[in-house]
Formats: structure tokens, C-alpha cells, sequence
């Protein structure tokens, strides 16, 4: 069944060191904000920041797999990001659908990511297109 406007999703994690260390032997993300802590004492951070992939990498979940679902992928993506993650943090993801193409299995998005502490740390827009089998 597609999605309807109105129709919202969560999902939540809360990330740890080794989240850090994994992502950075795949991506070689290896910012000295992720795991320098004299390095990042010294900036507006304070201390050890997630890298921004894993914060997006949850709504790539979100979407592959609550709504719009299994064979999901983003089309495009318009967000910013408006405050860090921080080591120990747990996050949560909304999407909401604001449209759905009547003839196309195409989803525009609203999409939030907020800390625990209810901070918004991204924001923005994105455009799914859902596959099924058979489907070109």
C-alpha cells in the first residue's frame, strides 16, 4: 500500500564509539572532531562529535524500511544539519509524507532528526522512489 500525506515514521538509535570507529574504517572519515578530544575541547563542540553520515545514514533506514519501505531509495535530498551528535547521544528520526506522485511510485518527505534532549539536529526536504518486484 503507498503512502498517504499526513503518514509519519520514527526510528531512533543511539550511538556509540565503535558506531564511530565502524564508520570511519568503511568512509576513512577520520576528523579529529570524531576522536581527538584535546582537538575538539578547543572547539564550540566541546567534545567528540558523530560524523554527520551516521545521523543521515539513519533516515536512509527510515525510509528503506518504515516509510515509504522495503525497496525504497532517495531520489534527492535538500537538508541541513543544525546541530551536532554527540558520542552517547540518541537520536530520533520523522519523516512525514507532504506528497505522493499520483502515477509514479514517488514520495516527497519532510524530514527531522532530533537528540534526546529534543535539540533538531537536521532538517529539510527529501524525494523517494519505491521499487517492487517486476518494476523497471
Amino acid at each position: 500500500m503507498p503512502p498517504s500525506v499526513g503518514q509519519t515514521a520514527t526510528r531512533s538509535i543511539t550511538f556509540t564509539q565503535e558506531h564511530v570507529e565502524s564508520y570511519a574504517k568503511i568512509t576513512g572519515d577520520r576528523n579529529p572532531l570524531h576522536f581527538d578530544e584535546g582537538f575538539v575541547a578547543s572547539t564550540k563542540f566541546g567534545k567528540l562529535v558523530v560524523q554527520g553520515g551516521l545521523t543521515t545514514g539513519l533516515l536512509h533506514a527510515l525510509v528503506a524500511m518504515d516509510m515509504p519501505g522495503p525497496g525504497t531509495v532517495f531520489l534527492s535530498q535538500n537538508w541541513k544539519f543544525t546541530a551536532p551528535v554527540f558520542i552517547g547521544d540518541t537520536i530520533t528520526a520523522t519523516a512525514e509524507v507532504m506528497s505522493v506522485h499520483a502515477t509514479k511510485p514517488v514520495t516527497q518527505l519532510k524530514i527531522s532528526v532530533a537528540r534526546n534532549d529534543g535539540t533538531v539536529v537536521l532538517e529539510g526536504e527529501a524525494w523517494c522512489y519505491t521499487f517492487t518486484p517486476g518494476s523497471q
